[in-house]
């Protein structure tokens, strides 16, 4: 991880077929564009790959989710289950919606804990969105039972976990729609780029629509078509497609490396009777991108993240201060500065998200150290990196 690591003479082959038409636009141009439909070529291929019956592609992971919503029916007032432990567009997408973010403590999956969730259900919930963190699931049968028992919608947030399975089902699949990001640091890239998964045709027709300007597609001329809904423009542009092309045709080969690699560091790490690992629902289906694992307190944990940056080994994450993906540092949302009034705003009451308290969530995530694991390293370089994580560690007395 990401793809951008595999760049070669595929994307380039892939590119150049759209260059060598003019075509850059995902719709119509029929005959200009000899046949290249990158975008549509990227649907059915994904599709294909993940299991499932459609496939829509997009401009972003972000814009994945707002058409999920939009599609699934979520919008005002709604609330929205959601973990503290997410790329922050998880929530920008529910207020975006006019949907209100409610959140559920995480667990050692680093995902949404499923006994927490059913804590928080109300009336007023309308749909849960798992986040499947850093390469591996949530536990998502329960999760799914709960959604089953209480009639919630479930949209999963697979942007980080693309090639992940669960029992040999793709993550992205369990629920109503699942959504998926190809920005530069993603297990694939498009450079931008999403996409959005189902099974359920009238949800995919309604995404397809909403995601252009609620054009129905139906016909040859664009000019022609007709709008049965409200939308947006979230498209992709058939240059990022056709880097996604190339690229899912390398998704096997990435994530074969990814945990050889994964392998090796885990390996080594699991000397050291004080190091616990994330716990992943289904060792087989994780996509190894992210190697986590936690230490005994917030402490240590600090002492030898700092200690892994001094020895010179990038690429470790201490998520507890990080400002984009752990609830503690977001500061914006939780005053809800906007540049304009929120829909949320709006209701006569909604969370103080700056007095929420997630004691457990706070606790599992101020003694996690996540690496990221890199397709480049040579034999040599892994090596070498793995013996300086072992001499911090044994360094910081563990």
């Amino acid at each position: 991880m990401p793809g951008f690591e595999v760049f070669g003479d595929e994307e380039r082959k892939e590119v150049r077929d759209v260059l060598d038409t003019g075509v850059l636009f995902r719709y119509g141009f029929d005959q200009a564009r000899q046949g290249h439909w990158k975008a549509k070529t990227f649907e059915l291929e994904l599709a294909k790959r993940m299991g499932v019956n459609h496939c829509h592609l997009c401009s972003s992971g972000t814009a994945a989710l707002s058409i999920a919503l939009a599609a699934c029916g979520v919008g005002a007032g709604d609330e929205v289950i959601v973990p503290p432990f997410t790329f922050i567009a998880t929530i920008e997408a529910v207020l975006s919606a006019g949907g209100i973010p409610v959140f559920a403590e995480i667990d050692d999956t680093l995902c949404l804990d499923p006994e927490s969730v059913k804590n928080v259900i109300t009336p007023q919930t309308k749909a849960v969105i798992p986040v499947h963190m850093c390469g591996s699931m949530a536990q998502i049968d329960t999760i799914k039972t709960i959604c089953k028992q209480n009639d919630l919608i479930l949209i999963e947030d697979a942007c980080q976990s693309l090639g992940a399975t669960f029992k040999g089902r793709a993550a992205g699949t369990f629920g109503h729609m699942g959504c998926f990001s190809f920005d530069p640091v993603k297990t694939i890239t498009c450079g931008e780029g999403g996409a959005v998964v189902t099974n359920d045709k009238k949800l995919y027709i309604a995404a397809d629509a909403y995601a252009d300007h609620g054009h129905d597609h139906i016909g040859s001329d664009r000019g022609l078509e007709g709008h049965p809904v409200l939308g947006v423009n979230f498209r992709i542009s058939e240059l990022n497609a056709a880097v996604g092309v190339a690229q899912l045709n390398k998704l096997d080969f990435i994530i074969d490396k990814q945990r050889k690699h994964k392998k090796i560091i885990k390996d080594a790490l699991a000397q050291f009777s004080k190091i616990t690992f994330r716990k992943i629902p289904d060792e087989k289906g994780d996509s190894a991108t992210f190697l986590s694992f936690f230490l005994p307190d917030e402490s240590k944990t600090r002492k030898a993240a700092a200690a892994f940056g001094h020895a010179g080994i990038d690429a470790c994450f201490y998520w507890y201060d990080n400002n984009w993906h752990y609830i503690r540092q977001w500061d914006h949302f939780k005053k809800l500065k906007s540049l304009a009034k929120l829909p949320l705003q709006l209701l006569e009451s909604y969370p103080d998200y700056e007095a929420l308290k997630l004691p457990r969530s706070d606790d599992i995530m101020s003694r996690t150290i996540s690496m990221l694991i890199k397709l480049s390293w040579t034999d040599e370089e892994l090596s070498r990196r793995t013996e300086k994580i072992v001499d911090v560690i044994k360094k910081s007395g563990l």
